[in-house]
């Protein structure tokens, strides 16, 4: 992929980007990563949602590695109901408070048991009324299961949205409402891929990888860090 030249760059008008340059910006993630997915390992609908459940103030490599142990063993809401409590703790033991992850696995298997036919829903409403599940754990099943134009706001989308310009907002939920205002339809599935995998890798919250990074003549961001591209 060639680097974005400057020149070419719609031109700049405030602190938040223009329309041009949000799909200037899109554009070129989506060039370097055509068919954008999570780094959550998984095979089912049943099996990213538990993974996103355990995510939680955890990385995406330690909940693969524990997911790789408790998958083979029960990856269904009954086979993790009869696995019990007790030894799912101790499956997922290296993950950040697992305990209460734990006992919201279970919960969220024994309603998904009992009123969904141990299917994961695409209803939203019926999503976050599961255990473990809020707004970010529901966007993230309904973009990546179910193809539905949602976005979920982790820490590295907040930080890449008021960085950039991209989608400025006080918090989580204004970022997420801005974000499906501004994208262009032909970006939203992808753009909750795109904008994780940028701040994870590049748009970095201590050290931002300014130099390499092919949107940083549309970013806003007045500290970027120097170096040769």
């Amino acid at each position: 992929m060639s680097a974005p030249a400057s020149a070419s760059a719609p031109k700049r008008r405030g602190p938040t980007m223009t329309r041009a340059e949000i799909h200037a910006f899109l554009s070129r993630l989506r060039e370097i990563d055509p068919e954008p997915t999570t780094e959550l390992e998984y095979a089912t609908p049943f099996e990213l949602l538990i993974a996103v459940i355990l995510s939680a103030q955890a990385t995406d490599v330690g909940v693969n590695k524990a997911t790789r142990r408790l998958y083979p063993l029960a990856n269904t809401p009954q086979a993790i109901l009869d696995l019990g409590e007790d030894a799912l703790k101790r499956h997922i033991s290296t993950i950040g408070l697992f305990n209460a992850k734990a006992r919201n696995v279970i919960a969220a298997c024994r309603i998904l048991v009992e009123q969904h036919g141990g299917e994961v829903p695409r209803d939203r409403a019926a999503l976050e009324a599961l255990p473990g599940v809020g707004r970010k754990t529901a966007n993230v099943v309904l973009n990546t299961v179910f193809g539905e134009p949602a976005i979920a706001v982790d820490t590295h989308i907040f930080r890449v949205s008021n960085r950039t310009g991209l989608a400025p907002g006080k918090d989580v939920r204004a970022v997420e409402d801005r974000l499906m205002r501004v994208i262009p339809d032909e970006f939203l599935l992808g753009a909750h891929h795109w904008l994780i995998l940028h701040g994870r890798y590049t748009c970095k919250a201590r050290k931002p990888d300014c130099p390499k990074c092919v949107v940083r003549d549309l970013c806003r961001f007045k500290d970027k860090t120097v170096g040769s591209a």
